[in-house]
Parts: C-alpha cells; sequence; structure tokens
C-alpha cells in the first residue's frame, strides 16, 4: 500500500512536554520508566507507607506491602512454581487484590502475564491458556505461590509483558502482544488525557469498576494511579451499587471510569440523591454510544467533574483518543482528540457510496502492541507498515476531533447510501424510552439492505414506536431512520468482553413487516 500520512492534528489540548518524534516518524515520550517493575518501585520509594489498594469490604495494603508480597509471589513463581523468565503465566482471578498481586508478582518474575477474561466459558478460556502456552496459571481458590522476595532489575522498554486476548464477535481470540513500552506509554497518556497534578498523589484516588482483565481496568486505571502514587478502590463487580456508592460517599474517590449505562443506573438510583459527589473530579466514560442528554446528566450529577470520553482497542495498550471535558456536551458523539504521541490516519477516504472524509481509521504510536501472538497472517494482515488497521470507520474533522462511523463489517449499503450503524445507534441511545439498541442491515429485494432496530426497553418503560421514530427523524437523513424495528425484553447478546453479537442478532431476530 502507498506511504501513508497522519491526519492534521488541528487543536491539541493536551500536554506535549517531552515528546520527540524518531527517525522512524513515530512520536515518543522521552522519559518514561523502562518497565512495569521500574514503575512500581518508583511509587514504593516515593512513600511506601501510602495506601495503594482497596478491596471494598476486604482489605487495604500500602506501596510497601504491595511490593513484598508481590516480590514474595515473584519468588514462588520462580523457585517453586518453575516459572521461567519469558514465561507466559495466566490470571483466571476475578478482580480484587490477589489479581493485582498476581500481575505485579509475574512482572517481577520476568514473567509475561496472559489475563483471562472470567466470563469465558471454560472452551474459551482453556483456549487462551494454551495458545499462549501459559506454564502456570493463578486459578481461583488457590494460594498465590510464595517464595523467597524476587524482584527481575533489567527489564527493558521493548521486553513482552502481557497478553491481552482480544474478544473478537467471530472466531477464537488473539493475543495482543504488549510490551512494557506499550503499558507505560499509555499510562503517560492516561495521566495527561485527565490533566492530573502528580504532586498531589496520595489525594488521587480512582475506582476500579470495570474487569481488570480488560486494558481499560489495568492499563488506563490501575497503573496509571499506581504511576502517580495513588489510591486505587476496586470493585469485585461493575454492578457493585453498594460498593461505588460507599467508595464514592465514605472513602472520597475522586476519579471514576465506567460505561454510560453503569452512570445511568447510579444516577438513576434512589441512594444517589443522598449521596456526596463534592469530592468526584474526573468522571470519564466508553465503550458504548452515549446520548448528548446522558452526557449532561452526568454533568449535572458531579458537578466538579471534569468530564470524558476515551476511546481505545487492545492493539493500542487502552488509550488511542480522549474527548476532554470542553468538548464533551458539545461534541458527545465524538471520541476526542489523538493523545499527544498518537498519529491517527483515515485510509482510502471517499469514494463511490462513501461519505468525503471517511475510511477505516488507522492509528500509530508506541501504544501500539508488537502484533498477535502465534498469528503471524493475522499480524501482517492488521499492522501494515507500523499502522494498526482498526477496522473502524471513521472521520477526523478540521479540528481534529475523531469520530467512530462504524465497524466495516457492520455498515449498511442501503441501494448505494452508507448507513453507518453506530450513527444510527448514537441517535437512539437518547430516545424516549431506550434502553439498549441495536442496528443491523435487513436483506430487501429492491434495496440490497434496509435499516433495522432492535430495541431493549427502560426497565418499567413501555416503548413507543412512533416516539422513537420521530427523534430519530429529528437527528437523522430520512434514509437513515430504522425502516424495522424489534423490541426485545431479553438484553442484547454479547460475548463476554461485553461486544454485541450482531451476526447472532441477525439470525435471532423476527422483523415482521417494514414500518415504511
Amino acid at each position: 500500500m502507498p506511504a501513508v500520512e497522519p491526519s492534521q492534528r488541528g487543536r491539541n489540548p493536551f500536554d506535549e512536554t517531552g515528546v520527540e518524534r524518531g527517525s522512524d516518524g513515530i512520536a515518543r515520550y522521552v522519559d518514561l520508566p523502562a518497565s512495569l517493575v521500574d514503575l512500581l518501585r518508583t511509587s514504593v520509594e516515593r512513600d511506601a507507607s501510602a495506601t495503594a489498594l482497596v478491596l471494598l469490604g476486604a482489605e487495604t495494603i500500602t506501596y510497601g506491602e504491595l511490593w513484598d508480597r508481590a516480590a514474595r509471589v515473584a519468588g514462588g513463581l520462580l523457585r517453586e512454581a518453575g516459572v521461567r523468565r519469558g514465561d507466559r503465566v495466566a490470571i483466571r482471578l476475578a478482580n480484587g487484590i490477589d489479581w493485582v498481586l498476581a500481575f505485579f508478582g509475574a512482572q517481577l518474575a520476568g514473567a509475561v502475564v496472559v489475563p483471562v477474561n472470567t466470563r469465558f466459558t471454560q472452551e474459551e478460556a482453556a483456549y487462551v491458556v494454551e495458545d499462549s502456552q501459559a506454564t502456570f496459571t493463578f486459578a481461583a481458590g488457590a494460594d498465590l505461590p510464595d517464595g523467597p522476595p524476587t524482584a527481575v532489575e533489567d527489564l527493558a522498554p521493548d521486553d513482552l509483558a502481557a497478553i491481552f486476548y482480544t474478544s473478537g464477535t467471530t472466531g477464537f481470540p488473539k493475543g495482543a502482544m504488549t510490551s512494557h513500552a506499550n503499558f507505560t506509554t499509555n499510562s503517560e497518556n492516561a495521566i495527561r488525557c485527565l490533566f492530573v497534578d502528580r504532586s498531589e498523589g496520595p489525594g488521587i484516588s480512582t475506582l476500579v469498576s470495570v474487569p481488570l482483565f480488560h486494558v481499560t481496568g489495568c492499563n488506563s486505571q490501575l497503573i496509571p494511579m499506581l504511576q502517580v502514587g495513588g489510591r486505587v478502590e476496586i470493585l469485585s463487580s461493575p454492578l457493585d451499587l453498594d460498593g461505588f456508592f460507599e467508595a464514592v460517599g465514605s472513602h472520597g474517590v475522586n476519579q471514576l471510569v465506567s460505561v454510560p449505562a453503569i452512570y445511568h443506573a447510579v444516577i438513576g438510583h434512589p441512594r444517589f440523591a443522598a449521596l456526596d459527589v463534592s469530592g468526584v473530579r474526573w468522571v470519564s466514560y466508553g465503550g458504548a454510544p452515549i446520548a448528548e442528554s446522558l452526557v449532561r446528566r452526568i454533568g449535572q450529577a458531579f458537578p466538579n467533574a471534569r468530564l470524558g470520553n476515551g476511546f481505545g482497542l487492545t492493539e493500542t495498550s487502552s488509550l488511542t483518543s480522549f474527548l476532554p471535558h470542553e468538548e464533551a456536551e458539545q461534541h458527545a458523539d465524538s471520541v476526542g482528540f489523538a493523545l499527544p504521541v498518537v498519529d491517527l490516519a483515515i485510509d482510502q477516504p471517499g469514494g463511490r457510496g462513501s461519505d468525503e472524509g471517511v475510511g477505516e481509521l488507522l492509528v500509530r504510536g508506541p501504544n501500539v502492541v508488537g502484533g498477535y501472538w502465534n498469528r503471524p497472517e493475522a499480524t501482517a494482515e492488521t499492522f501494515v507498515d507500523g499502522w494498526l488497521h482498526t477496522g473502524d470507520v471513521a472521520r477526523i474533522d478540521g479540528e481534529g476531533l475523531l469520530y467512530i462511523v462504524d465497524r466495516k463489517k457492520d455498515m449498511i449499503n442501503r441501494g448505494g447510501e452508507n448507513v453507518y450503524s453506530i450513527e444510527v445507534e448514537n441517535a437512539l441511545a437518547g430516545a424516549p424510552g431506550v434502553g439498549e439498541a441495536a442496528v443491523v442491515a435487513v436483506a430487501d429485494e429492491m434495496m440490497g439492505e434496509k435499516v433495522g432496530a432492535v430495541i431493549v426497553p427502560l426497565a418499567g418503560k413501555e416503548l413507543d414506536a412512533d416516539a422513537v421514530l420521530q427523534h430519530c427523524r429529528a437527528r437523522l437523513a430520512d434514509f437513515k431512520v430504522p425502516q424495522y424495528l424489534a423490541v426485545r425484553e431479553d438484553p442484547l447478546p454479547r460475548n463476554p468482553s461485553g461486544k454485541l453479537l450482531k451476526n447472532e442478532l441477525r439470525e435471532e431476530t423476527q422483523w415482521g413487516s417494514p414500518l415504511r
């Protein structure tokens, strides 16, 4: 393919201090920890007595205790479990302090962590363990390895640190090979996109409600907070609303990260009105379309917080772009600006049946992983000439704001007009009575495909189809407004990582007659 030129960055709201671009064209931070071990050691040496981790209702440990206990896990792995440097080590644990000890114990041993999605079936989990050739598995109910305190001292930025398995909607998951430099770059990105004052250290805290086996929870919450010396409070489940209210109301957690649906549930909970949220300073969301009305409600619910929408992939070690507070409501349908060391490009924009400037999103930067474990063909197809081909259809406006339009395979071709399902889902997200919605193609003899929407109503609400369509007509061109509408009581089908299974949805939905 021809050389790709990065898109114009437009406005840049983030701190670019210490960013240098190398001869390979890639921008990098010049002063990062060499490894995750160095990152943690620096925070321990800064203040070993500061609180590092809190498992709500169970346990609290300091930075010194985190290091000491993780070092004993490392010693147990190397001396008792037979793990060698570079071996893969699988983590099959739920959110908790043991998960973090397993993660850093493996790092201190020089091993490669393989986080396993706890929602996987036994067959899927076994595939990940076998495919990664893990020589040891941290298993639920088993004691952590214990041995003489050990810490590998010479890990390098390019050394492999973890393999996060993507959970695609078809086929077996692929292992994204994540280096220490990928981790530390993403951590720096996460700190800068929130405009964090690093000098506050122990005064900063985050609530991890998303799974630690995902890059959001691990790479963009746990590790950045440990880098600045802050406090990480962990919920065992994202739906633990009692834990949420305890963390915010009693513990004064000041940073929140979750999906829009969780904020909707929290704000609508009877206990929320009495909750003191004056100390919440950052509220970030992502992972699903969000209605402008919900952004407005979140801002009203957390009046002292900076809002922000993050976008990324497992292959970018989490964050790729971020929509900061100043843009949150006005550009609610955007996923923000490229982060300081991230280059974005649009591959083959335009063309027949395409909107001008719309094409596949490409990403380049030191946060992009080195490829897929043991999958050379998939690696060669996805990582080309230094650019990650994301499979997302996107556009970038003149200000540098990124808009995700669709997944390539989910685009609907209605009589030669492209309809991007995410655009329609964004419109449906704010429609009256809609809890969640998915948009797929419905085969049509004349048009080829038409737009179909599957809607799960809000709990206790009866859906008014006419009101939903009227809401869409006010926001979408006529050819994009759903011509088929199916209502279901069950939640939309998703895989263990929460990705919508549109193939399954297409097969099981009975559409009935078109609305027009």
